[in-house]
């Protein structure tokens, strides 16, 4: 029980050594180093870039597997050079490439930022071609091939007039 008093007596007095803080501790030159980002481990930097297509509704594609239709953002790593592929049905695809470009200060970011790209038309699909239809052409009977008489089928005789009458007559069958 004692133990718990001491601890919450030292701990009052700590409280009030916060509250008598030398003015010289207090200058503005002095200055806690900053930990907020000291805990997000494996977290890069990133840069949101900009994309617009002419025509609008373009598919980009990151290389990193992110993808947005235009217009739209991206947040990217600021860490490595990027490309970005433009895909719009009726149009040639189109590649961009992100540069990391140093600003000096130990910092670096993304150009061009924002990236335009006008996608041009795909060549229309050639026409299928039609095969016109095939034609059977009419044979008349002098154009007509000649067949062996064996091929065709056996003729029944005519009766043939006789010289003086003009009317044809039966001859009896043999």
């Amino acid at each position: 029980m004692m133990y718990r008093v001491i601890a919450i007596v030292c701990a009052g007095l700590l409280l009030a050594a916060c509250e008598s803080t030398p003015d010289w501790m207090k200058a503005p030159e002095w200055k806690a180093p900053d930990f907020s980002n000291a805990f997000k481990f494996g977290e890069a930097a990133t840069e949101t870039v900009r994309f617009e297509s002419e025509p609008p509704g373009a598919e980009a594609k990151a290389s990193n597997g992110q993808s947005c239709r235009t217009p739209c953002a991206l947040a990217l790593p600021a860490s490595a050079e990027t490309t970005v592929s433009f895909t719009l049905a009726g149009y040639q695809p189109d590649t961009e490439k992100l540069e990391l470009v140093s600003m000096g200060d130990g910092t670096s970011q993304l150009r061009p930022n924002p990236v335009v790209v006008e996608l041009t038309p795909a060549a229309p699909p050639p026409k299928p071609i039609k095969k016109k239809p095939v034609q059977k052409k009419k044979i008349s009977a002098r154009q007509a091939p000649a067949t062996p008489a064996a091929a065709s089928p056996p003729m029944a005789r005519q009766p043939q007039p006789s010289p003086s009458s003009p009317w044809p007559t039966a001859q009896p069958q043999r």
